[in-house]
């Protein structure tokens, strides 16, 4: 499942070759919903052995246009799993403080810990996707940042935290009906923003400029995923899925006891 939306480096992404609305690998939404059940229940288990051994962490990076399912995707994906081993970061607009540092200040410091499981819900890529389209930054300056980037996250896979990214790639129409839905629900009208219609003017710049960070920055020490967002269901069993096989193949094995259990005696 996950091998058919890696983005291999050295590819040339064109979001138009990818169908939102695809479901690859997965009969229909019973089947993925008790394979989502299954893969919430083998994170669990992976999760306290990763935190148990202590040495290694592991970065979710969640990527989308608005509405794209950020927040449903870490709600769903963590259900169940011990929180004291997770962490969860939401990066907004840069502060004051921040701004007044190098673009990837503010986001070292929140890498996980060893023994966690990190989420970033929006990340670093803000400064190559709102920074491009906005013109935040000089051309130069974010035609740089993909290096910089690049050395970042290899810097990261060196030092013990395994890096994923996924690009949760929603269609403009899905995008049309979802903020449709919360404009006419009283328990999601909190989470419509005007600002949202702004962002959706320009659609076509946001596609290119993910287009360009996928491109660019899809390499082995921190590869991409383009996920099909439309349905929810298929979006959530397909990250599920991947950190799960990502969890597996690193293998996390707690610490033997440094004692003999057999000579402890508990009064």
């Amino acid at each position: 499942m996950a091998e058919a939306i890696l983005i291999k480096p050295g590819s040339k992404v064109r979001l138009k070759d990818y169908d939102p609305a695809a479901t690859p690998g997965v009969k229909d939404k019973v089947t993925a919903l008790e394979q989502l059940a299954q893969d919430r229940a083998d994170m669990c288990d992976l999760q306290e052995k990763l935190y148990a051994e202590n040495r290694r962490a592991l970065l979710v990076v969640l990527q989308a246009m608005d509405t794209g399912g950020k927040d449903g995707t870490v709600k769903s994906v963590l259900s169940g799993v011990n929180p004291t081993g997770v962490e969860i970061m939401s990066f907004k607009a840069p502060s004051e403080e921040e701004r007044d540092h190098d673009f990837l200040w503010r986001i070292h410091s929140r890498v996980p810990r060893r023994g966690n499981i990190g989420f970033f819900n929006r990340s670093h890529y803000e400064d190559v996707l709102v920074a491009r389209v906005r013109s935040l930054a000089p051309p130069k300056e974010i035609e740089r940042r993909y290096d910089v980037i690049n050395r970042f996250e290899e810097n990261l896979a060196d030092t013990g935290t395994t890096v994923l990214k996924f690009f949760l790639h929603i269609s403009k129409e899905e995008q049309k009906r979802r903020l449709e839905e919360r404009l006419a629900d009283k328990e999601k009208i909190w989470k419509f923003d005007l600002g949202d219609l702004r962002e959706r003017e320009k659609w076509d710049e946001y596609q290119t400029a993910y287009e360009l960070a996928l491109s660019r920055c899809s390499t082995r020490a921190a590869p991409w995923y383009i996920v099909p967002a439309d349905r929810k269901w298929y979006r959530n069993l397909v990250v599920a899925r991947t950190i799960v096989d990502t969890l597996r193949n690193m293998d996390p094995r707690p610490a033997a006891a440094t004692f003999d259990p057999s000579t402890i005696k508990i009064i």
